[in-house]
């Protein structure tokens, strides 16, 4: 829709005479003509909502939320979410690189938990527990790929090979030919 036209359809100011019902079916008529309502996005496509459904705030929310591209996590109790992101840690073990970064992010999830639960409680009590690092720590072990072995370093030139190369210099420094 073009922004001008709509400007100058809302300054436009409805005659006394006219009934308001009246004035609006016109300005929209006169916006069809021109094309303004051409070409709009979800343009023939049907209406997601089903009319036979009440209408719910929170409905709503879920699918405005879902619409933008946002995270339904976001309408979840906190506890919630922690409950859930615990869950997830587990499955996610093989993708860790490292001991240390496991290790950290089970230390951000606990303390990010027990600040949780040190805030007053909005709703019911969701018991998630603490994450033993060290027992997370065993599993990742069991679950990890195994890392390739590394091809072994060249040995050094030995003492032998070193001499049958010099055997092949003359007395001037001339490389003799073998055979």
């Amino acid at each position: 829709m073009d922004d001008e036209c709509i400007g100058e359809a809302m300054t436009e100011k409805k005659p006394a005479y006219m009934r308001h019902e009246d004035w609006v079916e016109r300005q929209l008529r006169e916006a069809r003509e021109r094309g303004a309502f051409d070409n709009l996005e979800g343009m023939g496509k049907p209406l997601r909502t089903d009319l036979a459904t009440p209408f719910s705030a929170q409905q709503w929310a879920r699918d405005w939320i879902e619409r933008e591209g946002g995270d339904l996590a976001a309408l979840l109790p906190p506890l919630l979410v922690l409950r859930k992101e615990r869950a997830a840690l587990h499955q996610t073990l093989p993708a860790f690189r490292t001991e240390k970064e496991l290790r950290e992010t089970v230390a951000d999830f606990n303390h990010r938990l027990l600040d949780e639960y040190r805030r007053p409680m909005d709703g019911p009590l969701i018991a998630v527990g603490v994450i033993d690092a060290d027992e997370i720590v065993a599993a990742w072990r069991l679950v990890r790929p195994r890392p390739e072995p590394e091809a072994p370093p060249e040995a050094p030139a030995t003492t032998s090979s070193l001499m049958s190369r010099l055997r092949g210099i003359g007395r001037r420094g001339r490389i003799r030919p073998r055979g």
